[in-house]
């Protein structure tokens, strides 16, 4: 190669294998001193300089194919290398993705530092920016303001950021934000970044912004009435009521709507010494829904099913009936429930009028159904029964329901509040 020099004076030099890049890089290696001889100007005698001059002024295109070729050099360099290389042989922004193996982003920012800086500006990464540079608080609280802001707000049609998506986002947005570096980031880099800073951008948590005013009281009332039926029992577990006193019957009652029949299009297949679990085909039909209405005895543990198409007043007042003609006339039935309005409306308080004193209803407070102890049958029914049952008709599925509380009325449990009252603090309260 011919170098032409200030004094104008051309000379032809062989590189040698150790003369690569600037002397900040930290492969390079000067060569040995040497006498270098001039034409019609002696000699000087090299101690370097040279290969440097040599090396800054070789053709761009030479110098990114000799790091191509090397073995010594960070990946990340020659990577950048190959990109300015196949740019220059003509091949597209994703042509050139695809070969090098990163994304758009990445190959947009490298062309984009060849064109401020030069070769040097693309391929090598500032003074205490390598690839491992950390991301400034300036860079983390942009990314965090953008995470906690709703996709909905940019354009998009989700609620909530995935990662994939946030990161996305933040590499397509970042440069024009003045973030460049962050258009590289990945989507382990953003989601450690969010970890760190406690975002969970993914996840919906409810809250209860209009807290029953009376929740206190009301949670008290319902604690007490437990209470009073534990004082009913005896040390060995069995029931005492006292003679001559008015027998007062206490039940937990709720509603349990929406339960599906659902039918199997091909029969299951059955348990083999082969085949250690049910084979059922992932196709189904949809026959409909039932809605269960309950209560258990706290007395007795019975269970007491009403199983309708909906759960209206008027399915309510016919399960007050179903209770009015169970229990001796004269006695009081002690109902817990929630304030559902199905429970408080005027059809309710019409039929309450024609028994006066013959029903009491206890109500839980707003958001603390969780107070209703019918709701752990419920919890348990579901597992034992309802957790993928399959029928062939909608009435298949009542038939099925009105058995289970046959089976375990068979032998009924008493149920008893696990908690003690003491436990409960005035001011807890649990969102349903």
């Amino acid at each position: 190669m011919a170098i032409e020099y200030n004094w104008g004076v051309t000379q032809k030099f062989r590189f040698e294998s150790f003369c690569y890049g600037p002397k900040n890089c930290k492969q390079y290696k000067m060569g040995k001193p040497r006498a270098v001889p001039y034409k019609d100007c002696g000699s000087v005698y090299d101690e370097g300089w040279l290969d440097e001059i040599c090396t800054e002024n070789r053709d761009d295109e030479d110098r990114l194919e000799a790091i191509v070729r090397t073995r010594t050099l960070q990946a990340q360099v020659v990577t950048r290398a190959r990109i300015l290389l196949l740019k220059e042989g003509g091949d597209s922004i994703d042509m050139i993705a695809d070969k090098v193996g990163l994304n758009r982003n990445s190959v947009l920012l490298c062309l984009k530092k060849f064109k401020e800086g030069g070769v040097e500006n693309a391929i090598y990464d500032a003074p205490g920016r390598g690839r491992n540079a950390e991301v400034t608080d300036d860079e983390k609280t942009w990314m965090i303001n953008v995470a906690c802001q709703n996709p909905t707000e940019f354009g998009y049609a989700a609620e909530t950021w995935t990662y994939a998506k946030l990161t996305a986002h933040i590499n397509k947005t970042a440069e024009d934000a003045g973030y460049t570096r962050l258009s590289t980031l990945t989507k382990t880099s953003v989601k450690n970044i969010l970890d760190a800073a406690n975002i969970k951008q993914f996840r919906i948590q409810y809250y209860c912004e209009n807290r029953d005013p009376d929740f206190d009281t009301k949670m008290h009332q319902v604690l007490l009435i437990y209470k009073q039926v534990e004082m009913l029992f005896d040390e060995n577990g069995e029931l005492f009521i006292p003679a001559g006193e008015q027998e007062i019957h206490t039940v937990s009652y709720d509603e349990k709507p929406g339960i599906q029949a659902i039918a199997t299009t091909s029969p299951d297949l059955p348990l083999t010494k082969e085949n250690g679990t049910i084979k059922r085909d992932y196709e189904y039909k949809r026959l409909g829904t039932v809605s269960l209405l309950a209560a258990i005895d706290l007395l007795t543990g019975e269970a007491i099913p009403l199983v309708r198409d909906t759960h209206k007043s008027e399915d309510f007042i016919d399960f007050l009936k179903i209770l009015n003609e169970k229990y001796p006339q004269g006695d009081t039935i002690q109902v817990i429930l929630d304030n559902h309005t199905v429970h408080t409306s005027q059809k309710i308080k019409q039929y309450l009028k024609t028994m006066p004193g013959r029903f009491v209803f206890i109500f839980t407070p707003k958001h603390g159904s969780w107070l209703n102890m019918i709701e752990g049958f419920f919890g348990k029914m579901t597992r034992q029964m309802l957790r993928g049952i399959r029928v062939a008709t909608k009435q298949e599925l009542i038939d099925s329901i009105y058995k289970y509380f046959d089976e375990v009325n068979e032998t009924p449990v008493d149920y008893h509040w696990k908690y003690k009252m003491e436990d409960f603090e005035p001011s807890i309260g649990m969102a349903n």
